[in-house]
């Protein structure tokens, strides 16, 4: 049972964030390393996220509502 818990966590896919660039992003310490996360989630954000908006914007609109309601969702 133990394997199969371990296969589903490393088939999980991640979102936008790495492991890694969450728990630089989590720390309280400014690291270079905190910077570096910084700027690359930056980069997904203007460039790899735009792009994969487009692309739900002009072939499939109903995963774009999606989407929006997701990260546009009021706390």
């Amino acid at each position: 049972m133990a394997l199969k818990a371990e296969k589903q966590e490393m088939a999980r896919r991640r979102a936008m964030l790495t492991d890694t660039e969450r728990e630089l992003l989590e720390s309280d310490e400014k690291t270079d390393r905190y910077y570096q996360a910084v700027s690359r989630v930056r980069r997904k954000i203007n460039e790899e996220l735009s792009t994969d908006i487009e692309i739900l914007e002009e072939n499939h609109p109903e995963l774009l509502e999606e989407l929006k309601q997701v990260v546009c969702e009021e706390e």
